[in-house]
């Protein structure tokens, strides 16, 4: 039995057990150790015979003794007890329904115990049939938006998330560079323009080892990677493989003479390739994955690197995120492109959450995250009392919050009065390893401020069906970022939530919207609304509207955003924090902003805490 089996069974086991309400930390061991196993680079099955030293599994982290114990079972039968059991129990495709909307463990054991629905057709046919709306907690509501939902699952089921494509690449990426000889794997296709979902990866790699004399090696090593489910083709310098999850991915190995042809080439898009291709053309050049050619007698212009090829086509280097044949092309040519947005441009993140609400760290922890990635300021914005899901605040918890943020922004001012750059430079430092990366990897080294961290105290408040908000003005007033969010009724037809949001924004109180479409990428379809009118709106009154770094959300889109510069609406972009490494998603967010032709002026955020303040709406 191989690695990758091995994992897909644990992880199998982890799923079914949720469904069977188990104790979530025994859940964590099983995918714990399914991650575990995947990333080994040799095989687990011969140190799981009964003549091996027992201490060899017990040396791989997340694997302890009961974990060795099922994974001598699964090598030597296939199986262990507790797969056994669980799948007497429970049918395997009931796994799949735990991706739909609503469909919780609970709820998939719910059905499967009431109806014996254990997979998407099933559930789709019982949802028609009426028979979901006699169990408790569905209604017509709930099995309307399931077959939604199923429909969704369907259309996007071979899509995959930004974050998670990328942490698949650098999962790959990392096995294929222990191969000697490799020093470079760049992921290229619509993973590297930034899209928000991509239907495969593509990864090229380049070093000494891929070289057409001695690649052959190079490609039986990444044939033979631990991560490879199915390995579905392999040539004299590519492989082909799928994942665990059915992600395809496609690996090039390249020489170095050819490696920038290659990496514009396969970076895309279709589009601009083919506009690059006929400007190549009226030239007298020709241009593929391999070099930009003269045709006159097929001498190589350029090949090694992507600035030399734009640059011969008399063009301005054209960053990744801009290859979509909107505009780009004509700019570069007019050496009119703009200095897109850096995460180095940041300065504050001004929507994010505690253990005062749905969050998992406190006040301190989330400022001394941020201090940590280089920020000057950030915004602690719980939930208000409308989500009692979340812990929400009413107005009396949300003074005495308001009370608790002055507090530790006051001792972190004074702590740097009295230390400064030691001090702050230990709160940087507090997590081993933290560093701020790009979404091209650069590591950068936040510096010591020159100015007090500055710790805002906010609300993120609903905004209830007919636009009124969650709290009283009079306690809205005394915050310093009110960010106002839909989290219900998102079935209002669009003129009914397009007015409730406008009725929002006209409250003098609120300088952020949040949530502008209330979409979840490849899950929830964006609710019905008027996004230009509430964009113009917002523009007339001031407020300012998020972009969500949140790869889950990302909202708003590239093209909403470059409708928002062209109207005039001040910016801002926010991680949406719950937990300290979730501000980490910022670089997400920044890749789409540059998508969107933004630059660092286009965000109110890029201003030190007193420039940003004097940007806001002003109150009464």
């Amino acid at each position: 039995m191989d690695n990758i089996t091995l994992a897909r069974l644990l992880d199998e086991t982890a799923a079914l057990l949720e469904i069977d309400g188990a104790d979530p930390f025994r859940i964590r061991s099983y995918r714990r150790a399914a991650e575990a196993i995947e990333q080994q680079t040799a095989q687990l099955a011969p140190l799981a015979t009964p003549d091996a030293d027992p201490k060899l599994l017990l040396a791989i982290p997340g694997i302890g003794k009961g974990m060795a114990a099922n994974i001598r079972d699964l090598v030597a039968t296939g199986s262990m007890p507790l797969r056994d059991e669980l799948m007497t129990k429970y049918k395997p495709t009931m796994l799949e329904l735990l991706r739909l909307p609503g469909m919780g463990p609970k709820t998939v054991a719910l059905v499967w115990s009431a109806l014996q629905v254990g997979d998407i057709d099933a559930l789709e046919a019982a949802a028609r049939a009426g028979h979901l709306n006699t169990l408790p907690r569905m209604g017509e509501k709930f099995t309307a938006k399931l077959l939604k939902g199923i429909e969704d699952y369907r259309r996007n089921s071979s899509r995959f998330r930004i974050d998670e494509a990328k942490e698949f690449a650098e999962r790959i990426a990392k096995l294929i560079l222990a191969f000697p000889g490799i020093d470079q794997v760049t992921p290229a296709g619509s993973l590297r323009r930034g899209r928000e979902t991509v239907g495969d990866l593509d990864l090229l790699a380049t070093g000494p080892a891929c070289e057409a004399d001695v690649v052959a090696a190079a490609v039986e090593h990444v044939a033979t990677l631990p991560l490879i489910d199915k390995l579905m083709a392999r040539g004299q310098n590519k492989v082909t493989f799928t994942l665990r999850n059915n992600l395809q991915v496609d690996v090039r190995l390249l020489p170095r003479a050819s490696y920038g042809a290659a990496l514009q080439y396969f970076t895309g898009s279709k589009h601009h390739n083919v506009a690059l291709r006929q400007r190549a053309l009226k030239r007298g050049l020709t241009l593929s994955e391999y070099a930009l050619l003269r045709l006159e007698d097929n001498a190589i212009v350029a090949a090694a690197s992507e600035e030399e090829i734009y640059n011969a086509l008399d063009l301005d280097y054209i960053p990744p995120e801009l290859r979509e044949n909107c505009g780009e092309i004509e700019a570069a040519a007019a050496h009119t492109l703009p200095k897109l947005i850096t995460l180095r441009d940041l300065r504050g993140d001004l929507h994010m959450h505690t253990v005062e609400s749905d969050g998992t760290a406190t006040i301190l922890d989330m400022a001394k995250a941020a201090i940590a990635r280089g920020l000057e300021y950030i915004a602690i914005t719980d939930h208000s009392k409308n989500l009692a899901m979340t812990n929400g605040l009413d107005d009396v918890r949300a003074l005495a919050h308001i009370r608790r943020i002055r507090e530790v922004d006051a001792e972190l001012a004074e702590l740097f009065a009295q230390e400064k750059g030691p001090q702050w430079l230990r709160y940087r430092n507090a997590k081993a390893g933290d560093i701020r990366l790009t979404h091209y990897g650069e590591v950068i080294e936040p510096q010591p401020p020159t100015a007090a961290f500055r710790v805002l105290p906010g609300i993120e408040v609903d905004i209830l069906a007919e636009g009124e908000l969650d709290l009283e003005d009079a306690t809205l007033a005394q915050m310093d970022i009110v960010v106002a969010s839909v989290h219900s009724r998102f079935d209002q037809p669009i003129d009914v939530m397009t007015a409730r949001v406008l009725r929002a924004l006209e409250n003098p109180y609120v300088n952020i919207l949040g949530h502008a479409t209330g979409r979840k990428v490849l899950k929830r379809e964006p609710y019905a609304i008027d996004i230009t009118a509430i964009l113009r709106r917002a523009a007339e009154l001031g407020v300012a509207v998020e972009h969500n770094a949140a790869p889950a959300r990302a909202d708003l889109n590239d093209l909403h955003l470059r409708l928002a510069k062209e109207l005039g609406v001040k910016l801002v972009i926010n991680t949406d924090a719950h937990a300290t490494g979730e501000l980490d998603q910022m670089h997400h967010g920044i890749v789409q902003l540059r998508r969107a032709w933004l630059t660092a002026d286009d965000l109110l955020n890029t201003r030190r805490a007193v420039d940003f303040l004097a940007l806001l709406r002003k109150r009464p």
